[in-house]
């Protein structure tokens, strides 16, 4: 998709099937990013490592890896690429100091453009 690169590569890992759906549409069909989606945040760290990416959008709880040893291992792989945890429960302070954002789940069709729009145009403005 020519548009969806121009505007940004978004990596988004969710385990359930209807979230990702619908964050992949919402990103890719209305805001036109191009979105790679997996369900295996093992995969995703392989992805995040190979590839050049503008944004990663994770679920906090999946099975085989918390969201925490997501994040962590993310940074490793990619320091300064922007991460946007999502989650139906509170997130720990713990994840919050080391993500750029949180949205908490079901999330707005608005929030999450708005939310990938200002964090990749951040992420280009600075560089990153």
């Amino acid at each position: 998709m020519s548009d969806g690169a121009a505007r940004g590569r978004i990596l988004v890992i969710e385990d359930d099937p209807d979230a990702a759906l619908f964050a992949v549409y919402v990103l890719a069909n209305r805001a036109r990013f191009e979105v790679t989606h997996t369900a295996d945040p093992a995969v995703a760290l392989e992805l995040a490592a190979a590839q050049p990416w503008d944004l990663v959008l994770t679920d906090v709880e999946m099975p085989g890896m918390t969201g925490l040893e997501l994040l962590d291992a993310l940074r490793r792989v990619a320091p300064t690429l922007p991460v946007a945890l999502v989650s139906a429960h509170v997130c720990p302070p713990a994840l919050l100091a080391r993500a750029e954002v949180f949205l908490s789940k079901p999330l707005r069709i608005d929030q999450l453009i708005s939310t990938a729009t200002t964090l990749i145009g951040r992420a280009r403005r600075t560089g990153q």
